[in-house]
């Protein structure tokens, strides 16, 4: 507000973040005589509480999925609820969206735990820890309209888009038109968006979201009083600005087309770039942007926030960019996105890139039939937790640490002549990831000639070629040639805040991987004792902490409760004991690999 009224501002567009959708924050705009591009505060309110909109819904005669009347206050209103919807239900923060606030139940000895996260985790993000339940409808399509409306009572839908492909209630992928909607069934959808906007006098655009079953019978689900994330794909499909109309009927015109006027053509498909490491269940990610270079074909779009060189913080969403791809059919579109994929570069913070590269190559996506059980039953948790890096990667990261240094004249010029090829040992560390089973492999590295090498990790020998391209210390690829197989990988180099004398990001073509070079580093040796640290994921903020010192913990168990990009993650025991320390209190802000709880595990001496 400050800014607002130093700059003179007319108006704010919020976005689509929280403000977006504060109800609070448009009537103290109303109050300065500031517009909003947005809805008015009685319809966030109204659209914005899940229970009120479904009220709405209801008397619009638009369909619902069976659930509770009003806010859940306690466990035994909720068991009660339960046993009359059925298992599995779903509990849902009743102020807000996006996933937040959002947890499935499958039997009845699951709801206390689940309850009280859910309500953590909606007090935090929306400052409301009401939930409802509901019917928790198994595998089926999302699907959500667009709808603008003007001051003078016009409505009009842009069609639909679906987002089906969701973790944690979170969409990843998102397309327009979607695969499985007939004409018939693309018009009722549209008239009950159309409908709902004017059963709450709704003004700007706003998103109607649906869940569709099997036999294509659609639920309301909730409505979004704002922008969404995926609207680049409806402006793609339409050749509409929808942030121009935005501000057109922020300023009092009416739309500038009815709904006979308005058209699609063509498919588009987005997928969200986020700061999350797929090996580690996904955990938001923090760091500094070491490399970032977006793809350049004319058949994408890529929408970002951040620059090289820029620090992510824990403080927000883990989404940094959206790809989108599109072309005048669905296989053009995905063959675009992946190409864009494969192209753009981000090394520094481990991403979800070569995820998103993985759900594109699956049949199932490319067929059109993909629900909201996709990634469960086309992904195993232990796809997603794959560790092991490929001998050759960590081969390439030697001589990569090999070729930076030489650069640095650490090492004899390749002028020089040697009788023997000279061995380099480096004695390397891999965040996240490991080789053999070691997080920690050494790796002895001849340099036969200026850019030839051979590699030898354990037993396993590699004969290869590498070359930076560029010029070195500047360069951020390097092109390498393994048997018959010729590459180009992206790099980038950083200074490590602990002391280390470099890290390497590598992009291998399947993860990201964060190499750190200890070779000149004291080795510490292994501790002989049995305790077990139990330590924060990320930066954030300890919400709750469920033991203390002397209690028995089994593997598994939920030490502590981390907040941490607007959600809760629980921090697990990895071994069965004592609790011997407890180092976190509730509110404190914690850093990532601090130390929040000693286990003693029992003696295994007999």
């Amino acid at each position: 507000m400050e800014v607002a009224k130093k700059t003179k501002s007319d108006a704010i567009h919020p976005g689509y973040g929280f403000l977006s959708e504060n109800p609070e924050f448009a009537r103290r705009l109303e109050k300065e005589s500031i517009i909003l591009i947005g809805p008015s505060a009685s319809a966030m309110e109204v659209m914005g509480s899940k229970l009120a909109a479904k009220e709405t819904a209801k008397a619009q005669n638009i369909p619902l999925v069976p659930g509770s009347e009003g806010a859940i206050e306690d466990l035994t209103e909720a068991k009660n609820v339960a046993r009359e919807v059925g298992f599995p239900l779903l509990i849902k923060a009743s102020a807000g969206g996006g996933g937040k606030g959002m947890r499935i139940v499958e039997d009845e000895d699951s709801i206390d735990e689940q309850l009280h996260l859910a309500m953590n985790e909606a007090r935090s993000a929306f400052g409301d820890a009401s939930v409802f339940i509901e019917r928790y409808v198994k595998s089926p399509r999302h699907i959500e309209i667009q709808i603008l409306a003007d001051s003078h009572g016009n409505v009009v839908h842009l069609f639909e888009r679906e987002c089906s492909i969701q973790r944690r209630h979170q969409k990843v992928v998102e397309e327009a038109p979607s695969s499985v909607l007939t004409p018939e069934l693309r018009k009722s959808m549209g008239e009950c968006a159309v409908n709902l906007a004017k059963g709450c006098n709704y003004v700007g655009a706003g998103t109607v979201e649906f869940l569709l079953d099997d036999k294509h019978d659609f639920f309301f689900l909730e409505m979004n009083t704002r922008l969404q994330v995926e609207h680049p794909v409806t402006e793609l499909v339409t050749g509409l600005d929808l942030v121009e109309w935005q501000l057109q009927v922020a300023d009092g015109d009416a739309l500038p087309l009815n709904q006979d006027q308005i058209s699609f053509d063509g498919h588009a498909i987005e997928v969200r770039l986020c700061a999350e490491d797929p090996r580690a269940d996904f955990m938001p990610q923090t760091g500094e942007v070491a490399h970032w270079v977006w793809p350049s074909n004319r058949q994408l779009r890529t929408d970002s926030g951040i620059v090289q060189g820029q620090i992510i913080s824990p403080y927000y969403d883990s989404m940094l960019a959206k790809v989108i791809g599109s072309g005048p059919d669905r296989k053009t579109a995905i063959n675009a996105l992946r190409s864009g994929l494969s192209e753009l570069s981000l090394l520094g913070v481990h991403n979800n890139k070569h995820f998103l590269h993985n759900i594109l190559e699956k049949s199932r996506f490319a067929e059109g039939q993909a629900t909201t059980a996709f990634l469960a039953q086309e992904f195993s948790d232990a796809q997603y937790q794959i560790k092991e890096v490929a001998p050759e990667s960590i081969a390439i990261a030697a001589a990569l640490f090999y070729l930076d240094a030489k650069a640095q004249f650490k090492y004899p010029s390749a002028a020089w002549s040697v009788a023997e090829p000279l061995e380099y040992t480096f004695r390397l560390n891999l965040e996240g990831s490991e080789i053999l089973g070691s997080a920690q492999p050494t790796v002895k590295l001849s340099a036969i000639g200026s850019n030839s090498f051979v590699a030898k990790i354990g037993e396993e020998s590699i004969e290869f070629s590498a070359s930076i391209m560029g010029v070195a210390r500047k360069s951020n690829q390097v092109k390498v040639n393994i048997g018959k197989v010729a590459k180009t990988l992206n790099y980038a180099f950083s200074k490590c805040a602990e002391g280390y004398e470099q890290r390497l990001y590598l992009d291998d073509g399947n993860a990201h991987l964060s190499i750190t070079d200890m070779t000149y580093q004291p080795a510490v040796s292994a501790s002989s004792g049995g305790d077990a640290e139990v330590k924060a994921a990320m930066d954030g903020a300890i919400v709750d902490v469920k033991v203390k010192v002397g209690d028995t913990v089994e593997r598994g168990d939920v030490i502590a409760v981390l907040e941490a990009m607007k959600m809760a993650h629980q921090l697990k025991a990895g071994v069965s004991g004592v609790v011997q320390d407890v180092f976190a209190t509730v509110g404190q802000q914690v850093k990532t690999k601090q130390i929040i709880a000693v286990i003693k595990a029992p003696n295994e001496e007999s």
